[in-house]
């Protein structure tokens, strides 16, 4: 169930950040991760502003991989910006965020892009790369932004 809301928007923004990892999935090197995926992924779907995150059976997107067998993605909605910096950036997802170097290569392009989407709609895990791609090529749009340089639904910069 969604949690805040954005009054009078008829949008919601999605979310894709990849991680190329270091080790394989199942080994030691990333059993503590792996472990924490369920607290982190609880914490997400009881953050304010949360909508809807990609997920398989079990319960995350660790099934998933994107552009090669080493890079998981990670698609998420949110009613606005500010709920998902606030989870990102305030909550204790920021512990593991911090950690990240020992699960996942350091990045040489944008690993993060958002977007709007229509209320309701679920983003597929093509159209995420899509976006990420566009990005990546076009640097920050309406069609595809960073948190640094985002925009509003109607396309004006935040």
């Amino acid at each position: 169930m969604p949690h805040g809301n954005n009054p009078g928007s008829e949008f919601h923004l999605a979310q894709l950040n990849v991680a190329k990892i270091k080790y394989p999935k199942d080994s030691p090197e990333m059993a503590e991760f792996v472990e924490a995926l369920d607290e982190i992924n609880a914490l997400a779907e009881a953050s304010d502003g949360f909508v809807w995150r990609m997920k398989d059976d079990s319960g995350n997107a660790m099934s998933y991989t994107l552009f090669d067998d080493e890079t998981l993605p990670n698609v998420s909605v949110w009613c606005a910006r500010e709920s998902l910096f606030d989870y990102v950036y305030k909550s204790a997802h920021t512990h593991y965020l911090a950690r990240r170097k020992e699960w996942f290569l350091m990045p040489t392009e944008g690993t993060m892009v958002l977007w709007w989407v229509p209320k309701g709609h679920q983003p597929t895990l093509e159209e995420a790369a899509k976006r990420l791609e566009y990005l990546r090529e076009h640097g920050p749009t309406l069609q595809a932004f960073t948190f640094k340089q985002a925009f509003d639904p109607s396309g004006e910069p935040i």
